[in-house]
């Protein structure tokens, strides 16, 4: 069982349109709703490999009901969601059509109390003993300290359980120092946290920070690792177009699935970049086209070396 950690989860409204332009009104071709929140993508991509998912984090008012009410037709998701007052907050995508680029409005999210928060905790405690993997994913909602992630990664390590980080800005920046197994930042949130704009140097400055293992995602070019075992980079075969909306999450999805699957690290890095581009050729975040992935497992290029002993 692999648990993923969405603290301002969300209820993702994707539009498309023809074509976007300011100060007009549009018409939508489309309107899909799926639950949201990176942690939420990262799950639905894992149980579509066939992985069993337990998913918590705060859910709250009517917006947090349709989320959980879209939860229970995923097949081998266990929802674990903590419950708030304040609603849980929506996200709108705006597919263009014609240009194929996507743009993204993100509310928020619930303001959640003292009590709420440590009643999240607690329930996190109870779960991390029975499960094999940590994803802690996404923003931090109003209200949760702005080290949360750094408290969940030291009780996750405390029960021998690895855990994988994807934030970003000062949650970011508290969660390496408490030494996650695995660092998923994009490069300008690596460049942030590092003040480097080179990849690699980057990747290494994270790592003495605090992170075993380093896996920054380069959009269109793939990705980077920098691990214990070896330096790596995974690149796709070609430029794929489309709605880039959750392909890092699906990319987190494959590191996950990698890591419990026992795979060596550069297969982990053709599943995730597999994935992520497949995600990119789906309609909507946390689905990938199934034909994709599989073709372009056969067809991601990873180039590197292997740590001296």
């Amino acid at each position: 069982m692999i648990l993923t950690v969405t603290l301002n989860t969300a209820l993702d409204i994707t539009y498309r349109v023809r074509s976007l332009r300011p100060h007009t009104s549009h018409r939508v071709t489309e309107v899909t709703e799926r639950p949201g929140g990176k942690g939420l993508n990262v799950a639905r991509v894992l149980a579509a490999l066939g992985h069993e998912v337990t998913v918590t984090g705060f859910t709250g008012g009517a917006t947090g009901r349709m989320v959980q009410d879209r939860l229970t037709d995923v097949p081998g998701l266990v929802d674990a969601l903590v419950p708030v007052g304040d609603p849980t907050r929506r996200t709108i995508a705006v597919v263009d059509e014609e240009s194929g680029d996507t743009t993204q409005l993100n509310e928020p999210g619930p303001t959640v109390t003292p009590a709420e928060w440590s009643a999240f905790q607690e329930a996190y405690e109870d779960l991390v003993p029975s499960v094999s993997a940590v994803a802690l994913c996404g923003s931090l909602p109003p209200g949760v300290p702005v080290g949360a992630y750094a408290g969940l990664i030291r009780t996750a390590k405390a029960a021998g359980v690895p855990v994988l980080l994807d934030t970003s800005g000062e949650a970011l920046r508290r969660g390496v120092a408490a030494r996650p197994d695995i660092l998923k930042p994009n490069a300008d949130e690596l460049s942030e946290l590092t003040g480097s704009h080179e990849p690699l140097r980057a990747a290494q400055d994270a790592r003495r920070r605090g992170a075993l293992a380093v896996v920054a995602s380069l959009g269109t070019r793939g990705l980077l690792a920098a691990t214990p075992e070896g330096r790596w980079s995974a690149t796709p075969p070609t430029r794929v177009h489309g709605n880039p909306t959750g392909a890092g999450d699906s990319l987190v999805a494959g590191l996950l699935s990698g890591l419990v699957d026992q795979l060596p690290w550069p297969d982990r890095l053709i599943r995730a970049v597999a994935l992520s581009a497949a995600t990119v050729l789906a309609p909507v975040a946390g689905e990938f086209d199934r034909a994709a992935y599989e073709d372009l497992l056969g067809r991601v290029t990873v180039t590197g070396e292997v740590s001296a002993a």
